[in-house]
């Protein structure tokens, strides 16, 4: 059972990420953005009091030195957790000083998380209003005629989010021809399907193809919103397809409901902001201290808290891992 104290521990995991990654914003080197959201994620789960294992994280131990997938992360002999993780969901965000990048991870108890293979996911997301009203095998007309009818709205009233890329022509041209809104966005779909759980995101549905593993992420966040989720796995090639049978899902056409992609209400979601977004607030950093805004849920009690923090790198015990000057990130 994941205690309500554990929550605390977590906002710090991901402020630490928000913290060191930061810093490079606009610098146009993701991959120094993620080492350094990965590196500060990864130190801060050293104080945390769980037994916990990586399902979803940066990739095979052979792919990743931090945070890979099967990694051991906590200080105590339980309560044993499944942890997901994007220490940095939407590096080209960071990258270029876009809007949406956040640090990102669930915990649920063991075995409840689908530990989805790195690979694309049909989604379609909405929130608690519209839950029982999305579904993958409707049209995308039909989808928006229920969300807005499940919200009060008019069509011409809803948001939809989808990610700007040419598998989703179709998907765009049928939204622009039922006459919703569209939210066309170049990276990171996890802040906006946690979106549509918030009823004054000006987001109320999001669909098309993304990361699988970011999938599980916004189903856990959505399970403590009781906002619904479907999935597909969306295999590219032969390899996708043997990830997925030895993860049990030998059926291309399989649907993936809320249950599959998180079988638990014993789950914690948290995310903290990197740049501004439609969900959180990003990092601001004065001199030596910085603020960060974040989200956290339990799903067990349905509790949501928004908390924002001022942190002093004078005292911070792990500062040298935050700092924009830490010599470990020189010259990447």
């Amino acid at each position: 059972m994941l205690e309500r104290g554990l929550t605390l521990d977590f906002v710090r995991v991901t402020e630490a990420a928000a913290l060191a990654s930061g810093y490079w914003c606009g610098r146009g080197n993701k991959i120094a953005a993620d080492d350094a959201a990965v590196r500060g994620m990864r130190a801060v789960f050293d104080t945390v009091p769980i037994h916990g294992t990586v399902v979803i994280g940066e990739g095979e131990m052979d792919e990743a030195p931090m945070l890979y997938i099967g990694e051991r992360l906590g200080n105590a002999e339980s309560p044993l957790v499944d942890i997901a993780v994007d220490p940095l969901e939407g590096t080209n965000l960071v990258a270029k000083g876009a809007a949406g990048a956040i640090a990102v991870l669930a915990a649920a108890e063991k075995e409840c998380l689908l530990h989805a293979p790195d690979m694309y996911m049909d989604k379609i997301c909405a929130g608690p209003a519209a839950k029982g009203r999305i579904s993958l095998d409707a049209s995308v007309t039909e989808n928006v005629n229920n969300v807005a009818e499940a919200l009060g709205k008019k069509v011409q009233d809803v948001t939809v989010v989808v990610l700007d890329r040419e598998r989703h022509q179709k998907i765009i041209d049928e939204l622009r021809q039922c006459g919703c809104r569209i939210q066309l966005i170049t990276d990171g779909d996890v802040a906006p399907a946690v979106a549509t759980a918030f009823p004054n995101s000006g987001i109320d549905m999001m669909i098309g193809v993304g990361g699988a593993p970011e999938g599980v992420l916004a189903a856990a966040a959505l399970k403590c919103m009781g906002g619904d989720m479907q999935g597909r796995l969306w295999p590219e090639d032969d390899e996708d397809r043997e990830r997925m049978a030895k993860m049990g899902v030998a059926d291309d056409n399989k649907l993936l409901t809320m249950e599959d992609l998180a079988a638990t209400d014993d789950i914690i979601f948290c995310a903290t902001g990197i740049t501004s977004g439609s969900l959180l607030r990003g990092v601001v950093y004065s001199g030596e201290k910085a603020t960060t805004h974040s989200l956290i849920m339990r799903a067990k009690t349905g509790t949501v808290r928004f908390i924002e923090t001022i942190h002093d790198f004078n005292k911070k015990p792990l500062s040298n891992l935050i700092r924009k000057d830490d010599p470990g990130y020189a010259g990447k």
